[in-house]
């Protein structure tokens, strides 16, 4: 049985998809994620980086974000036969706990609480892999890394780099 820590933004939360509505809404602009090859919102506009930095400070911006196609039924299927953990670098938002923890509840009821692990440096995790879409929490992680992607990672060459859960689930079968 394999520890598998899982990052929740942009890994199973769709993060960016929020991000791009509230963007479009306030700006008058139709981004989409395709937009954002290789960068940040942030990045494209450098004069509304506070503005976008409060939008996902606020307590209730991570309370409803969709859900990453594939995650729920994927992890599901993998805490048969692993030990999942849901990890987040919490710290970056420290409003956004309560949310978070909401969020996970609703949507991901299988994993115990006991298994939500809120943090600021992942390179504490003890954990055999480590999903996530942040090379900086990948590079000091002692397991295998895995770089799941995100419209802001495209140009990342880390490997394994995994496209989708459909992806995930088929490294982990071989691993069986």
């Amino acid at each position: 049985m394999a520890r598998i820590a899982v990052d929740m933004d942009e890994v199973i939360a769709d993060f960016i998809a929020k991000q791009l509505e509230l963007f479009n809404q306030e700006n008058k602009t139709r981004y989409t994620k395709a937009d954002l090859a290789g960068k940040k919102l942030r990045e494209m506009h450098p004069e509304q980086a506070e503005w976008i930095r409060e939008l996902v400070s606020d307590r209730s911006y991570f309370a409803d974000l969709p859900v990453i196609e594939g995650a729920r039924e994927t992890l599901k299927k993998l805490a048969e036969k692993h030990e999942i953990f849901i990890t987040t670098a919490a710290m970056e938002f420290p409003t956004s706990f309560d949310a978070k923890y909401a969020w996970l509840k609703e949507h991901f009821d299988f994993i115990p609480e006991s298994h939500y692990v809120f943090c600021g440096d992942k390179s504490i995790l003890s954990a055999d892999y480590l999903i996530d879409d942040h090379m900086r929490h990948l590079e000091n992680f002692q397991g295998q890394g895995i770089l799941f992607a995100s419209q802001h990672n495209l140009d990342e060459t880390y490997q394994p780099k995994m496209a989708n859960w459909a992806e995930v689930y088929s490294y982990f079968q071989e691993k069986e």
